[in-house]
């Protein structure tokens, strides 16, 4: 699949590179895997003077060794005697870019922490006495969400304050997406919502589907629901390594969360443990998940509702990692019909996320959000509003779009628009059918 989007991105690291021309400049690129981080940094660096070097699990004599080699395929730099640390690695490496500029690209950078954490407080160092006199564009890429944060952003790190930008990159937008179904002949707003809802618009993940052909639904669930299937291990394969030795307790609250579990004392009525803690570490440690309240509450309102930002973790959790009984002995059959059960009812709340999305795009809004009231009453899918304009939109939205009751979506609204006063309404009932109109 040929590369896509990243515009804004990669002039942001067009103009960082054009800065390193008279200082060193660190960017960190983070995101979570299959993201699209690497291929960010490798396009980025074509035509340029620049070296890729990848953090794997081993010894860091080992390491060097591969980097040595690394670098003699691209500089004429003689090297003397055996190099064993990654500070020594560094420090050549910062003695080339004092002659020239040189774009360092340092892959899976939180690996370090499990090979020698010295290597953070050594790059600190050398960073801090050679950055005015050399030209080096040092990316440093990491998808351990919650060790990349560490590493940068905690006051007590090293390389705390260091980075120049920190890109966090995100899935690809529903244009985006239509724009890779579009290059292989998926013109249908079903296929493209369908692509959107079960992978989030994560590059790796269309590109798998892109290598079989499969962007329907059929085609789709079909290479997702195979004993060979990428995707059948692949949340645990993502968290597992963020969530360490507690990964149990944290996949038992997403799953819950992914089911619809959706309120705080919900979930600990079902497991029967606090789980303020994990809830807060999964949103601000993790970037998992969101909570959200009712688009006008007020800032201590206990109105909470917490839902999975990634669509394709949110599929997982809701149909595969809770029937891991049938995924272990093979019965992907049995899957599959609790998926054609229950898709009409998850893909509405995935609809909603969709219309969220195009609301968003369309830089008509300054708020979009939902609304309830306490017990889940007069429950509203979508509210935008621009205050600027005095303008409010008030949605229903649902697969079918048949059964939208306009009358009852006024009724709902009654306390809601008791907030905006003076503002012009408009009341819509969406279904899929009318996205077209907001791409």
């Amino acid at each position: 699949m040929k590369f896509y989007n990243r515009t804004s991105e990669l002039a942001e690291l067009g103009r960082l590179y054009e800065q390193a021309s008279a200082a060193a400049r660190m960017t960190v690129i983070t995101g979570r895997r299959r993201v699209g981080k690497t291929m960010l940094a490798l396009e980025f660096a074509r035509g340029h003077r620049s070296l890729y070097l990848f953090v794997s699990k081993k010894s860091e004599p080992l390491l060097c060794a591969e980097y040595l080699e690394e670098i003699k395929k691209t500089f004429d730099v003689p090297v003397y005697g055996e190099v064993k640390h990654f500070r020594d690695v560094f420090a050549i490496l910062l003695d080339l870019a004092k002659k020239e500029r040189l774009t360092l690209i340092i892959d899976e950078f939180q690996e370090f922490f499990a090979i020698n954490p010295a290597v953070y407080s050594e790059i600190q160092h050398l960073w801090d006495v050679n950055k005015s006199a050399c030209r080096m564009n040092l990316i440093c890429i990491g998808s351990v969400y919650s060790l990349m944060h560490r590493i940068f952003e905690e006051a007590k790190e090293p390389l705390f304050g260091r980075a120049d930008r920190i890109l966090i990159l995100r899935p690809f937008s529903i244009k985006n997406i239509q724009s890779v179904l579009r290059d292989y002949g998926r013109d249908e707003i079903k296929t493209l919502f369908d692509c959107y809802a079960l992978t989030g618009g994560l590059p790796k993940y269309l590109e798998i589907l892109a290598s079989d052909g499969a962007f329907s639904y059929d085609e789709m669930l079909k290479l997702m629901l195979n004993e060979h299937s990428p995707f059948l291990n692949e949340g645990k394969n993502l968290l597992v390594e963020e969530f360490g030795k507690e990964y149990g307790t944290y996949f038992s609250i997403l799953e819950l969360i992914a089911s619809g579990k959706t309120a705080r004392t919900e979930i600990e009525s079902i497991l029967e443990i606090h789980v303020g803690a994990y809830l807060a570490r999964l949103e601000s440690d993790y970037g998992i998940i969101s909570r959200r309240k009712p688009i006008n509450a007020r800032p201590n309102a206990r109105l909470l509702k917490y839902f999975i930002n990634d669509n394709f973790l949110n599929f997982w959790f809701r149909f595969i990692y809770r029937n891991r009984s049938a995924v272990e002995t093979g019965n992907y059959a049995y899957i599959r019909e609790i998926i054609d059960r229950d898709y009409a009812t998850w893909s509405g709340l995935m609809l909603e996320r969709f219309f969220h999305e195009l609301f968003a795009g369309s830089g008509e809004y300054n708020v979009i959000g939902s609304y309830w009231e306490k017990g889940n009453q007069n429950e509203i899918d979508l509210v935008a509003v621009n205050d600027l304009k005095k303008k409010i939109a008030i949605a229903e939205i649902k697969v079918n779009r048949a059964r939208i009751n306009p009358d009852n979506l006024k009724k709902k609204s009654d306390k809601l628009l008791g907030a905006y006063q003076g503002y012009e309404v408009t009341w819509l009932g969406l279904g899929l059918e009318d996205a077209a109109n907001y791409l």
